[in-house]
């Protein structure tokens, strides 16, 4: 076996052994499988133990890797806020993976060219973390996201985990190839932060942040901070030039007696900085364009594919939670997928917010 191949299913009912069964019953056979991905939604969470146990009897699979959420995705279809579980099966050439955790690291002698991981989103300094990650694969080929839940978020690496980082690790006999598209339309300028703190940025351009906020706002907005707080978001970018490489961020305070912004990341002198607005139609075009430009790189069509979206798009920003599940089959066809609706997503050496993500296999 040179290649991996896949095989997924993804079922919703209101109790987990009835989801569990409908999606085994729709899962094909796939021989030789020896690496599964699991997403289950939060509503599971306390069955997830019992969950992989079926699992591992059912499958013969005894290498898992996923998250909870508040909605999984796959090829059948998208649920925000609905119970259901999605699954993906990889039969991969032996010794061509490790799944990895605190408690399990990589080993040394691993040389990994891409890894996919999940994330506990309560972790202090995630960002970090993931930039940490993304320099121990030799590739760059870093991809994955944050679980997500209403109450305890786990991610799973042979067992349910909560705290840092988890999943799977590659070596070079795996292609895989990553897209991120973009919930936001940047508003129109750019500039740097001068001035900051941790998580407050007191400064931007010499000027008080609030200020600049207030003035990229626009006169409508601007005259309603408490408004415009709730409707735009700050970008983070390391890039002047791409407007599209940017983490949105949300702003999570604004003072104006002391002029400064609170964000959920912390941020730094010289940083370059973006306002940024949600837009569906927007965000449907980037999407696009983004699967457009991942099949245009795609020696050969891809085996199977990872979709992570953030939980604030689905039906709240698209006009269903099976839009961009659709859009990706527009472009790709009826490929295996799996996924789920994150807290964070990540690719590259970045945790991105407000994006979705397509990891291929090809």
């Amino acid at each position: 076996m040179n290649s991996p191949r896949f095989a997924s299913a993804w079922a919703s009912a209101s109790g987990w052994e009835d989801a569990l069964q409908g999606a085994l019953a729709s899962l094909p056979r796939l021989p030789q499988a020896n690496l599964g991905f699991i997403y289950v939604s939060d509503h599971f969470s306390f069955a997830l133990e019992s969950i992989l146990a079926r699992l591992r009897q059912h499958t013969g699979v005894q290498e898992w890797v996923g998250a909870t959420a508040v909605g999984v995705l796959g090829r059948e279809g998208a649920a925000l806020d609905a119970p259901a579980l999605s699954l993906m099966l990889g039969a991969f050439p032996l010794d061509s993976f490790r799944v990895f955790s605190g408690r399990k690291p990589l080993p040394r002698d691993f040389s990994a060219y891409a890894a996919l991981v999940h994330g506990d989103p309560q972790t202090p300094d995630m960002s970090e973390l993931v930039a940490d990650m993304s320099h121990k694969i030799r590739g760059g080929g870093l991809a994955g996201g944050l679980a997500s839940a209403r109450q305890q978020a786990w991610h799973v690496a042979a067992a349910p985990l909560t705290g840092g980082l988890s999943g799977v690790a590659f070596n070079d006999r795996i292609q895989v190839l990553t897209g991120v598209s973009q919930g936001c339309l940047p508003l129109p300028g750019s500039w740097h932060i001068t001035d900051a703190q941790d998580t407050l940025i007191e400064r931007i351009d010499g000027r008080p942040a609030t200020e600049v906020f207030r003035e990229a706002a626009g006169p409508v907005l601007g005259a309603d901070l408490r408004r415009a707080v709730s409707m735009l978001l700050v970008g983070l970018t390391d890039d002047d030039k791409d407007r599209r490489q940017f983490a949105a961020r949300r702003i999570v305070a604004l003072d104006v007696r002391t002029g400064r912004l609170a964000i959920n990341d912390s941020v730094n002198r010289g940083q370059s900085l973006l306002f940024l607005k949600r837009d569906a139609d927007a965000a449907r075009r980037d999407l696009l364009q983004m699967l457009h430009d991942l099949r245009e790189a795609c020696p050969r069509p891809p085996a199977g594919g990872l979709y992570i979206s953030c939980a604030s798009r689905g039906g709240i920003l698209f006009d269903s939670d099976e839009d961009e599940v659709e859009m990706i089959r527009e472009v790709f066809g009826d490929i295996p997928l799996a996924g789920f609706f994150a807290a964070g997503e990540i690719a590259g050496s970045r945790l991105f917010g407000q994006t979705g993500t397509l990891t291929l296999f090809v």
